[in-house]
């Protein structure tokens, strides 16, 4: 009997997969990758998860890998091995994930403009304002998609029920990283000291009236993307309903 894919598919060109569970200061987290086919048919990737034969043959059949994207320095572990295996794929990262992984070569450094690669496609917004974490947040304009690495996580109560100690689900819920609440972890929120920075970051996300949210660790949104978003980026207030803009062209 085959294998089921690995691969879901979360609309016309866009798919995720899950990856291990990862040990971070003695908390486990679950890992997630998305993979976006461009409109010249190649493969962008963000946040790569560890790579074997299996996922390496359904992700070849969706197309050639041309780019593998590191939203935050936190987010690299996987590069090295998707590049090996793609050789021809570009790494991209934020100047902070290119000073701490010298043993990488990158290709491109990511900022506010995306290269003309997937310039109209994916979209960038760089989150700023902490000390701690800068990260890029993208996204995919044919779908809606917002794609969120450590700026929210949403752990389910059946994760933490089955990987985190009664301990650390208390923690969980103080830090407000469940799916009930699901924000950025408490550092990054103390830590965001120029908060009309990363105010204006997410006024500027709000605007493309996201409708999906991806997050690499714990349960993304299938719908009403904003009204997540808004309510996630509360610690930020003033973030509200009432905000309007133009979708940034």
């Amino acid at each position: 009997m085959p294998r089921a894919a690995r691969l879901e598919q979360v609309d016309d060109g866009i798919w995720i997969v899950d990856g291990p569970i990862v040990s971070f200061y003695g908390f486990p987290y679950p890992t997630r990758s998305v993979i976006v086919r461009l409109p010249d048919g190649t493969l962008w990737v963000w946040s790569p998860i560890p790579l074997d034969d299996e996922l390496m043959a359904e992700v070849s059949g969706l197309g050639p890998v041309a780019h593998l994207v590191s939203p935050n320095k936190l987010h690299h572990l996987g590069l090295e091995e998707w590049r090996v295996a793609f050789p021809a794929a570009k790494l991209w990262g934020l100047p902070s994930t290119v000073r701490k992984c010298r043993d990488l070569r990158f290709d491109g450094v990511l900022d506010d403009m995306p290269p003309l690669a997937w310039r109209g496609t994916i979209e960038h917004v760089q989150f700023r304002g902490s000390p701690l974490l800068e990260e890029m947040i993208f996204f995919h304009r044919p779908s809606r998609t917002v794609l969120l690495a450590d700026l929210s996580e949403a752990l389910s109560r059946d994760f933490l029920a089955r990987h985190w100690a009664p301990w650390q689900r208390l923690i969980a819920r103080l830090w407000s990283i469940t799916e009930a609440a699901p924000k950025a972890p408490l550092e990054v929120r103390w830590s965001t000291i120029r908060r009309s920075v990363a105010r204006a970051a997410i006024h500027r996300l709000l605007a493309y009236d996201p409708e999906k949210v991806i997050m690499a660790h714990g349960v993304w949104q299938r719908s009403h993307g904003r009204a997540f978003l808004e309510r996630t980026f509360s610690w930020l207030s003033p973030v509200s309903p009432s905000m309007s803009g133009e979708v940034p062209r």
